[in-house]
């Protein structure tokens, strides 16, 4: 048994070695036929040109804060409904016995929806932060988007029935510290529409009219250029389950969609159709 045990060792050794050896053989035949070439290449010769590397600012990151002023820029975040399941039921008016119920807010559906994507309109974002840059003051919004159920729990007045908070279109907001001086962010907002490049010089919008009052429910003539309307809520008005506070406010509508070329209106398909709900 030790003998075959060793015979068979002596015949691995010598079967390895003649593997290692014909490699070796191999290797020198290779090296033997190979032939070397020069490469050469005239003084800066070149196959492609290499722009210089020009600076870039690198973008922030969604998680990363960014600021109109001192103050974190607003974005649509900031106009989550602020409906909650928590809220007490109301007595419906004329209807003994039955109830209305506030929504889940912000963690049962979501903003407007456009294209696939969370919706408000552009302008509205636009103009707060400008407002926020300007004063240095932080624009506090009070109401942005409201889903049907919490629009119908908010303000249960016939008026607000067609509300375009509820198609992303409408806003609520007052200016801390300038509580007390809506129309210095009136004359903002309209010098908005002079110095901004989309509308400098464009007629429709820097001009602004006034509306009269008693085809709204503010006791201050609304203006209004083409593609927005701003209300001034006095002390006394406008005081829904959003607006409690004892501040007048300012409310700004978006009137005409730039991007398509069309008039904002309210549609119940818009408002009832026109989010995801969870």
């Amino acid at each position: 048994m030790i003998k075959s045990l060793s015979v068979f060792f002596v015949l691995c050794a010598l079967l390895s070695g003649c593997s290692g050896l014909e490699q070796s053989e191999q290797e020198k035949i290779r090296l033997a036929n190979a032939q070397k070439e020069a490469i050469y290449r005239n003084y800066r010769e070149q196959n492609y040109v290499i722009e210089p590397p020009a600076h870039r600012v690198r973008e922030s990151y969604p998680w990363e804060p960014s600021f109109a002023g001192k103050y974190p820029k607003i974005t649509k975040e900031f106009f989550r409904c602020k409906g909650n399941s928590t809220h007490p039921p109301l007595p419906k008016e004329n209807f003994p016995g039955e109830f209305i119920n506030d929504c889940g807010g912000l963690l049962k559906h979501s903003l407007p929806v456009r294209n696939g994507k969370e919706f408000i309109y552009p302008v509205l974002l636009d103009l707060l932060n400008y407002v926020q840059m300007k004063t240095s003051h932080k624009v506090v919004i009070t109401c942005g988007h409201r889903c049907p159920a919490h629009n119908t729990y908010a303000d249960t007045s016939s008026f607000n029935q067609s509300s375009k908070h509820m198609i992303g279109a409408e806003v609520d907001f007052y200016v801390e510290g300038m509580e007390s001086s809506p129309e210095k962010i009136v004359e903002l907002i309209m010098g908005y529409f002079t110095e901004a490049v989309p509308y400098k010089g464009v007629k429709d919008y820097e001009k602004f009219l006034r509306l009269q009052s008693n085809l709204t429910n503010v006791s201050t003539a609304p203006w209004y250029n083409k593609e927005v309307l701003i209300k001034l809520y006095q002390k006394h008005e406008g005081r829904d389950s959003d607006n409690k506070h004892p501040y007048p406010y300012l409310c700004l509508q978006v009137r005409h969609d730039r991007d398509l070329c069309e008039k904002i209106t309210y549609s119940w398909d818009k408002a009832f159709k026109g989010f995801l709900r969870y």
